[in-house]
Parts: C-alpha cells; sequence; structure tokens
C-alpha cells in the first residue's frame, strides 16, 4: 500500500551563458494529483505548466520514490513476481508504465 503524497524533483543543467532549471512537483490531493512543471532558462520569466490526474487514473502510480523503496524490497525478499506492471509518470510528468 504504497502512496506517494508529494514529490519534488530538480534538475540543473550550468550550461554557459543560459543555464537550465527543470522542477516538477507532484503533489496528492482527494481527487488525484496535480503535476507542475517549472522550466527556466537563463535570465528568461520561469515558464510554469500545471495539470491533474483523477485518482482512477492512478490506482497503483509508482512514483520514484516509491519505485526505489519497491526495488529494495524485491532485492532484499530476493523474489521477483511476474509481470509487475505499474502505472508511472515519466520525466515530462505524463503518465506511461513501468515493468520490472
Amino acid at each position: 500500500q504504497l502512496e506517494t503524497l508529494e514529490q519534488e524533483e530538480q534538475e540543473c543543467l550550468e550550461l554557459r551563458p543560459h543555464p537550465t532549471e527543470k522542477r516538477i512537483h507532484f503533489v496528492s490531493h482527494q481527487h488525484g494529483m496535480t503535476v507542475t512543471k517549472t522550466l527556466q532558462e537563463g535570465e528568461a520569466e520561469p515558464q510554469c505548466q500545471s495539470f491533474c490526474y483523477d485518482r482512477a487514473k492512478l490506482q497503483g502510480l509508482l512514483l520514484e520514490g516509491a519505485s526505489l523503496l519497491l526495488l529494495r524490497l524485491l532485492a532484499r525478499r530476493q523474489t521477483m513476481p511476474p509481470n509487475l506492471v505499474f502505472p508511472a509518470m515519466d520525466a515530462e510528468g505524463d503518465l506511461c508504465t513501468t515493468s520490472y
């Protein structure tokens, strides 16, 4: 029964003269999850995009933190159930699937 309540991801690319920073913030709420993506390139104004997913689409969602925890648990038990597939989010915050 793993559930991600909130997660922040941040990437920085320090290329001169225009360093780039990308942040994705996931927040769970009673209706589902809100994803906010922010991209800042150099001194330009940050570009922000926010969208929500319904709770029904997120059943069994496995974000990066929960995925790492699950992998440790499976390694400790030294077992891997067949056809282990979960809904996940890619690097852009879009829904996809992940399999082990």
